[in-house]
């Protein structure tokens, strides 16, 4: 239970050993007091009440005073300032609570709130699930004319997109779906001029391309750009050397990038534009996702925002009333307490935890953590410190660098982690870690993360066991 303190637990037990063998008169941890002469018997070389009799759990108790003091200190410096009272940390070795700080406290999350979406997701679609993307016609296709539009049917994958814009990214390999196999595939089927050009169709979900209460920035600096059924590269028409440039209309932008492609292919191919497509329209080609898990595993591990909030409309088109947030949020909370966690610590309006109105625990992202296991993936694409993801950039030198595995969260004045660190003598820590009202936009919120993470990688701090162990007796 999270609600009983292991370091009390230990420290108890400590004192009732110190205090049955008579040895804690002065508040420190004596190790070979003897007893008085008239009462000695046969010469041992240490005292059967010792507290060397049990060298593990001193070890331990040491370990855990030392880990709770750094992280005591760690939590209320002055470069946390009075965030620290909007602030929580759990840590567990195994299915013991090891340091607790104000876990039930619910904080805006940031995109740690992204292991839930990415939890539900693959709750209710499973992990063999994957997004096909069709094109579509109601006139058939002769002697390679097509006279009428060819409509590019968005399906709710988020990850559609071009060979160059996938390269663009710093971090590489990217997870993506390939719309320039779907032009190849569009030829295949033996397709050489679309009289009707190229059509998007973004019906799938509802046209509220950002919700309403995001930071305007967001939209201005391109941390997300337009949300559709129809992605391609982000809905970003501009991406070299920066994505500077979001889709005005994203259907007709989708139809556009395909229609460059099959020009490229030697296809005639009149002007894009976008409409839903006929019922009665029938599949020329198609291109599937990557599986689920690694769509969430980039989700996780680059904390993208795009993915996000389309899988989110994706949980509300698919189990709720239409592709909507207030729907997918919805979903997701539904599923969320079908999981067994609390949801109650759950209150999200997006799926990206861009909104500062969303809310979560340290306690809920822990058990979220013991319920999917350390290996699940959802866990296998957290960010790996000073290697991948998010994370490829941090921790550079820090004793965590490469032994700490977690997802990410950066607001002004808002910090997450959450994750795992391999400790010092190769025990794994599942620790969550939410900061609010931090005094700096980002720099405290970072500083506070690798000193954390520099903590629990050099964990733990005491002699060990062996060194406690009772010691033979000396010849007088």
């Amino acid at each position: 239970m999270r609600s009983v303190s292991f370091r009390v637990a230990v420290l108890g037990l400590s004192a009732v050993l110190l205090v049955s063998g008579g040895m804690a008169l002065s508040g420190a941890l004596a190790l070979d007091a003897q007893p008085p002469a008239e009462l000695a018997g046969p010469r041992l070389g240490t005292p059967v009440l010792s507290v060397r009799r049990a060298p593990e759990l001193l070890s331990r108790t040491v370990a855990h005073i030392r880990l709770g003091d750094e992280l005591d200190a760690a939590m209320t410096s002055p470069a946390v300032g009075s965030g620290a009272a909007s602030s929580c940390l759990t840590v567990e070795e195994g299915d013991v609570t090891i340091y607790g700080r104000q876990a039930d406290l619910t904080l805006v999350p940031a995109s740690t709130l992204k292991v839930l979406t990415g939890l539900s997701v693959l709750q209710r679609m499973g992990a063999a699930f994957q997004f096909v993307t069709e094109v579509r016609a109601d006139k058939p296709v002769i002697d390679g004319i097509l006279d009428g539009p060819l409509w590019l049917v968005g399906a709710g994958d988020p990850l559609l997109s071009t060979q160059a814009y996938a390269v663009s990214f710093r971090n590489q390999p990217q997870v993506f779906t390939s719309i320039d196999e779907l032009a190849d595939r569009i030829v295949a089927a033996g397709v050489r001029e679309i009289r009707g050009g190229v059509v998007g169709d973004e019906s799938r979900f509802d046209s509220i391309r950002y919700y309403p209460t995001w930071k305007p920035g967001y939209i201005t600096d391109n941390e997300i750009g337009p949300v559709s059924a129809l992605v391609v590269n982000d809905n970003f028409s501009q991406f070299r050397p920066q994505k500077t440039i979001a889709a005005t209309a994203p259907a007709t932008h989708g139809a556009g990038v395909l229609t460059e492609l099959l020009r490229g292919r030697g296809v005639l191919v009149a002007d894009p534009s976008e409409g839903a497509a006929p019922e009665a329209a029938s599949p020329v080609a198609s291109i599937t996702s990557p599986p689920l898990p690694e769509i969430v595993g980039e989700l996780l591990r680059e904390s993208d925002n795009m993915t996000a909030e389309v899988l989110t409309k994706e949980m509300g088109r698919r189990y709720g009333s239409g592709g909507t947030w207030a729907e997918g949020t919805r979903i997701i909370k539904e599923t969320i307490t079908m999981a067994g966690l609390p949801s109650q610590g759950y209150a999200a309006v997006d799926g990206s935890g861009l909104d500062v109105s969303d809310r979560l625990s340290c306690s809920l992202l822990m058990d979220t953590l013991d319920l999917v296991g350390r290996n699940s993936p959802v866990t296998a694409g957290f960010a790996i410190a000073g290697q991948t993801g998010t994370l490829a950039q941090r921790f550079k030198g820090n004793p965590a660098q490469g032994r700490l595995r977690a997802k990410t969260g950066s607001l002004n004045f808002v910090s997450g982690l959450v994750g795992y660190v391999d400790a010092a003598d190769d025990r794994s820590l599942e620790f969550a870690l939410l900061a609010n009202d931090l005094p700096s936009r980002n720099d405290a919120g970072r500083l506070l993360q690798e000193r954390v993470g520099a903590i629990l990688a050099t964990y733990p701090k005491a002699p060990p066991a062996a060194n406690l162990e009772p010691v033979a007796p000396v010849d007088p």
